[in-house]
């Protein structure tokens, strides 16, 4: 099995993708190189941090200590969504929406991920 193999992960490469696309097409120019940067910096570190929570998988502290980092990262570029909106960078109503939908839906997976990982983790 492969880090690619994993819900979580296979949402965030689409979050990923998806904040790229959004910060390309749809904000200023000048949200470009701040809030949009930071949002997909925070966007690709919720990928990452599955990743390398993945390749420490046998060492169960080390796992949720980085599941718990990406989860984190999430709620970073939540912020920053939420940011881009009030202050009417983001104007598009249906990107946001569908933008909010997905990243709240991956702390969803991620929260249930890490708890699955404390209770399952070397049975």
């Amino acid at each position: 099995m492969s880090y690619k193999n994993l819900d979580i992960w296979q949402l965030a490469r689409e979050n990923v993708n998806q904040i790229h696309e959004m910060t390309i097409r749809s904000l200023p120019k000048f949200e470009m190189y701040e809030v949009g940067s930071q949002i997909r910096r925070s966007s690709k570190s919720v990928k990452a941090n599955i990743v390398e929570g993945y390749g420490r998988r046998e060492y169960k502290q080390d796992f949720i200590r980085f599941l718990t980092f990406a989860l984190a990262s999430n709620y970073e570029t939540l912020d920053h969504l939420e940011t881009l909106f009030e202050t009417k960078s983001l104007t598009d109503d249906k990107i946001f929406n569908q933008a909010h939908d997905r990243i709240n839906h991956l702390s969803r997976k991620l929260y249930n991920f890490i708890n699955a990982v404390h209770s399952q983790h070397n049975k």
